[in-house]
């Protein structure tokens, strides 16, 4: 037997980590290597505001957080994440983008352990492990699509039958969520988040569409000129002010554990309907293909949850008053303040007061 030429060779032995592949998937990794960097940068920042906080807490006098320099520190490093995952939309499909904010669940639950003392957890191993894995899986089965993102594809797709169904039926859902939530007043967690999700789903289109044409104007092919640009921007911004509006009442009503995985479920799935409907990403992809890709991101969803399951929340606040320099009052004394009343003790009212002297 003969040895085969090295080009035949090479169809063989084309993988992940071969040059064939490299070639191919040059742009769409440099955006995963952006937006799993940015999620990894989100994580630290907000494991430095949190340690701001938790040092502020402990001073005899706080002081307002905007005032702390390392608070300061960790709102940078997080601007810094959002416009790397900003940018990364410029170069890999959302349906990829998107999942990875499972990186920064993972660096946050890591980050806490190592820096802010916490106890390392047999979820935390376990959901982190799920995590990578589905990972992993959504980068090596990603689709593959054209990155070249011009103004005019966009406008195309935005008159296109299947997006316009797709906003008319968004509509009308948000609508009726809305309805719920103003005139009945159910403020349920799945009810605010489905209405973020929802919003999402507008801003990842735009946020893509905004990216990608400012990425080509770059390169020298101008893409600013066109009105589209500037109705994706203001799309981008709008749907993104009452995004963080629902978001933040959802974080108001409900702890951080329950938002934090659900968000990330109904984020990530609206995300990847909105690219598939809108920039067709897994338009010629294979079965197999889609269905490890759906594995991953079940992975991953997974990872999330076992992480946020049952980890309690740290209260800053110390829920008691020293009262060691009181005259009559032991060293370890401690008054419990009454919850519904200005007044500290267990004498609620005066007249008890008056009919025990007596």
């Amino acid at each position: 037997m003969g040895i085969l030429p090295v080009s035949e060779q090479n169809v063989f032995f084309e993988g992940p980590l071969s040059g064939p592949w490299y070639s191919k998937h040059k742009t769409q990794l440099l955006g995963v290597l952006l937006a799993a960097a940015s999620n990894f940068l989100i994580s630290v920042s907000l494991s430095i505001q949190k340690c701001a906080h938790l040092r502020l807490a402990c001073q005899t006098e706080p002081k307002p957080y905007y005032t702390s320099k390392l608070w300061w520190c960790g709102i940078i490093l997080l601007v810094l994440g959002e416009v790397g995952n900003f940018t990364a939309y410029g170069f890999a499909p959302i349906a990829l983008v998107a999942p990875l904010g499972c990186v920064s669940v993972i660096g946050t639950a890591f980050i806490s352990v190592l820096f802010l003392k916490q106890t390392m957890r047999a979820a935390d191993i376990l959901g982190g492990t799920l995590a990578v894995a589905g990972t992993y899986l959504l980068v090596t089965f990603a689709p593959n699509v054209p990155q070249e993102l011009t103004a005019r594809r966009v406008q195309n797709n935005l008159v296109s039958w299947p997006f316009l169904v797709y906003v008319i039926l968004e509509i009308i859902t948000f609508c009726i969520l809305l309805y719920f939530y103003k005139r009945k007043a159910v403020k349920h967690i799945m009810i605010l988040l489905m209405m973020v999700a929802l919003l999402a789903s507008l801003t990842v289109i735009a946020v893509k569409a905004v990216a990608s044409m400012i990425t080509l104007s770059v390169k020298g092919k101008m893409q600013l000129t066109y009105p589209v640009f500037y109705i994706m921007l203001i799309l981008m911004a709008t749907s993104c002010v009452f995004q963080v509006k629902f978001l933040n009442q959802a974080m108001h009503l409900y702890e951080a554990t329950a938002v934090v995985p659900i968000n990330f479920v109904f984020f990530t799935t609206s995300a990847i309907v909105s690219g598939v409907i809108f920039y067709q990403e897994f338009q010629s992809a294979a079965l197999l293909n889609v269905f490890m890709f759906l594995f991953g991101c079940l992975l991953s969803f997974l990872g999330v949850f076992v992480i946020a399951r049952n980890k309690k929340e740290e209260h800053l606040q110390v829920p008691y008053i020293d009262c060691g320099h009181i005259p009559g009052q032991k060293l370890t004394g401690k008054i419990q303040p009454d919850s519904y009343s200005s007044r500290y003790g267990t004498l609620n009212n005066e007249d008890d007061s008056v009919k025990t002297q007596s």
